[in-house]
C-alpha cells in the first residue's frame, strides 16, 4: 500500500510541476468518443463544442467562470433601447496573414444564422434583425426587440469565425505528429490577436495536449498521472470517480443550469393522456433521487423554467406546491388504478438513460417510485423504440426563452405544443417586457401541462482537475474553456 501511494503521489507531483519548457504541454481529456474532435459544422459534440470555441472564438467568448469576454471584437456599445450592438474588431489577421474585416464578419454571421434554422440555438438567434459592417472594423447587430444575455449567444462556439478550416484563435492546432495521439493546441500570441506584446509570454503559456475518453478511462488516466484535467463528465459516470478523502479537490462539480428529465417520446397507451403523464410526473420522489451520488445542495425541479431562474420577472411556482409525496402519488395510483379497471394492464413503460452507474442509480429509483402507484417499468436497449427518454442539457443563457425553444415545433415537433409557440413567437416580437415575461411565463405553463417533458432537477457536470492547476472554476453553465488552461496572461 506504501509503494502504491508513492506511485500516486508521485504522478500527482509530475502534474503539478510547471510547464515552461515548450513541449510541456498540460494533459487534457474530455469525455467524449475519439472521432469528436474530427466533428466539423454546426452540429458537434461536447467535446468538439470545446474545440470550436478553443480554436474559432467570436465576437465574443467565454472565460473560466463562465463570463463573457472580448474576442475578436475589443470593445462594443449597446443602445440604450437594446436593439443595436456596435463591436469594434481588433486588429487580427487570419493564420495567413490576410486582415479580418467588418465584412467578413458580417457575412459570416448571417451564413451562420440561416444554417441554424431548425434548431434551438437557431431559435435563440430569432431576434437579429440586420447585420452591418459600419466601417472595415465596425460591426453592428441590429435586433428585432431587446434580448437580455444576447452576448452570451454570441459567445456560443457555433458563432465562431472560420475560413478554409481554421479559426482565429485563441488557441491554434499544432501539426500533427505521427504517433501521437489527441490534437496540440498552441496558445495564439498577443500580436497576433490585436493584443499587447506580453513579456512573460514563453514563459507562462503552454500548450495543451488534448484527446478525448470514454469515462471510464479517461479517470484511469487521470488517477494514473496521464492527463491533469477531465472535462465533459455528467451523472452517468459520476459514480466512476473516487470521492474519498484523497480525492478531495480534485473532483470540481457543477450543478448547472439546463433540462434534466424524460423526454415522453411515444404517447401510446396509459401515456396518450397528459393526466396519466402527469402521474408519473407526480409519482417521482425528486428529494430522494440523486441521494445515492452524495451530491449536497442538488435543486430538484417540476417544472421546465426553474422556479428560481435568475433575472426572471414572472416565475411559476413549483407544482403541486399544496400537496405532499404520498397525496401525489395517491391520486396516481387512483389514475393507474382507473385505467387498469377500463383498458386492462398497463404495457411496461420502457426508459432510456445513456450507459453508466450513473444512470443504473437513477432508473433503480424512478423505477421504484413508479412501482408505487403500480406502473410497471423497464430499461429500453439503445435501439429499442422507449416511451422515456432521458433530456441533460445545459443551458446556453439563463432566459426563459432558452427553455422553450428546446422544444419549439420546429425543433422537436413531438414534444411541443403550438399553443405555448404561438405565446412564445409573440413575446420575440414584442417592445413591452412586461407583456414579454407575460406571455413566456403562460406559454411555460401551457407546455409543462401537456406533460410531454417530465422535469426532475438541474443537470450535473463534473471535472477532475489536477493540484497546481489554474484556469478552471466552477460555475452555473459549466463553461470550462481551454484557453485559460494553458496559463496565458491575456
Amino acid at each position: 500500500m506504501l509503494h502504491r501511494f508513492a506511485l500516486c503521489l508521485a504522478a500527482a507531483l509530475a502534474a503539478c510541476a510547471p510547464a515552461s519548457a515548450p513541449d510541456a504541454a498540460l494533459p487534457v481529456a474530455i469525455v467524449g468518443a475519439p472521432e469528436d474532435l474530427a466533428q466539423d459544422g454546426l452540429r458537434l459534440s461536447p467535446a468538439a463544442q470545446q474545440l470550436r470555441a478553443a480554436t474559432a472564438q467570436g465576437l465574443v467568448r467565454l472565460d473560466e467562470t463562465g463570463e463573457v469576454v472580448a474576442g475578436v471584437a475589443q470593445s462594443w456599445i449597446v443602445t440604450n433601447d437594446g436593439l443595436s450592438y456596435i463591436f469594434r474588431l481588433r486588429n487580427t489577421s487570419w493564420p495567413d496573414g490576410e486582415e479580418l474585416t467588418a465584412q467578413q464578419v458580417r457575412r459570416q454571421l448571417l451564413s451562420t444564422i440561416r444554417e441554424l434554422r431548425g434548431t434551438s440555438l437557431g431559435r435563440d438567434l430569432a431576434k437579429v434583425a440586420e447585420v452591418r459592417a459600419l466601417t472595415s472594423r465596425v460591426v453592428e447587430i441590429e435586433l428585432s426587440s431587446p434580448q437580455a444575455q444576447f452576448l452570451r449567444v454570441l459567445a456560443q462556439p457555433e458563432l465562431g469565425l472560420v475560413r478554409d478550416g481554421q479559426g482565429l484563435g485563441p488557441l491554434r492546432r499544432a501539426e500533427h505528429a505521427a504517433g501521437q495521439a489527441g490534437t496540440t493546441l498552441l496558445p495564439v500570441p498577443p500580436r497576433s490577436r490585436g493584443l499587447p506584446e506580453e513579456p512573460r509570454w514563453d514563459e507562462l503559456a503552454r500548450p495543451l495536449r488534448l484527446r478525448t475518453l470514454p469515462a471510464r478511462d479517461a479517470v484511469a488516466a487521470f488517477n494514473a498521472g496521464q492527463v491533469a484535467v477531465v472535462l465533459g463528465g455528467d451523472l452517468a459516470s459520476l459514480p466512476l470517480l473516487d470521492t474519498g478523502p484523497l480525492a478531495r479537490g480534485t473532483v470540481r462539480i457543477d450543478q448547472a443550469l439546463g433540462l434534466f428529465g424524460f423526454d415522453v417520446v411515444r404517447t401510446e397507451g396509459f401515456l396518450a393522456e397528459p393526466e396519466n403523464r402527469e402521474a408519473l410526473a407526480m409519482a417521482i420522489d425528486r428529494t430522494v433521487l440523486l441521494e445515492p451520488f452524495n451530491l449536497a445542495g442538488w435543486i430538484p425541479a417540476t417544472r421546465i423554467v426553474p422556479p428560481n431562474l435568475p433575472g426572471n420577472p414572472r416565475q411559476n411556482a413549483e407544482r403541486w406546491g399544496d400537496l405532499d409525496l404520498a397525496a401525489r402519488r395517491a391520486i396516481a395510483a387512483g389514475r393507474v388504478a382507473r385505467w387498469q379497471a377500463a383498458q386492462g394492464e398497463i404495457d411496461p413503460i420502457a426508459v432510456r438513460l445513456p450507459p453508466g452507474p450513473g444512470s443504473d442509480l437513477v432508473f433503480r429509483q424512478v423505477a421504484a417510485d413508479l412501482a408505487a402507484v403500480g406502473l410497471p417499468v423497464r430499461r429500453a436497449g439503445d435501439a429499442e423504440a422507449a416511451n422515456l427518454v432521458l433530456r441533460d442539457r445545459i443551458a446556453r443563457y439563463g432566459q426563459a426563452r432558452w427553455f422553450m425553444n428546446q422544444f419549439h415545433c420546429s425543433v422537436e415537433p413531438a414534444l411541443c405544443s403550438a399553443e405555448a409557440d404561438e405565446m412564445v413567437d409573440r413575446a420575440v416580437s414584442t417592445l413591452n417586457p412586461q407583456e414579454r415575461a407575460a406571455l413566456l411565463s403562460r406559454a411555460e405553463d401551457v407546455l409543462t401541462t401537456t406533460n410531454l417533458f417530465i422535469p426532475l432537477g438541474a443537470p450535473v457536470r463534473w471535472s477532475l482537475v489536477r493540484g497546481g492547476v489554474t484556469g478552471f472554476a466552477e460555475n452555473i453553465w459549466a463553461a470550462h474553456p481551454l484557453f485559460p488552461l494553458s496559463g496565458a496572461p491575456i
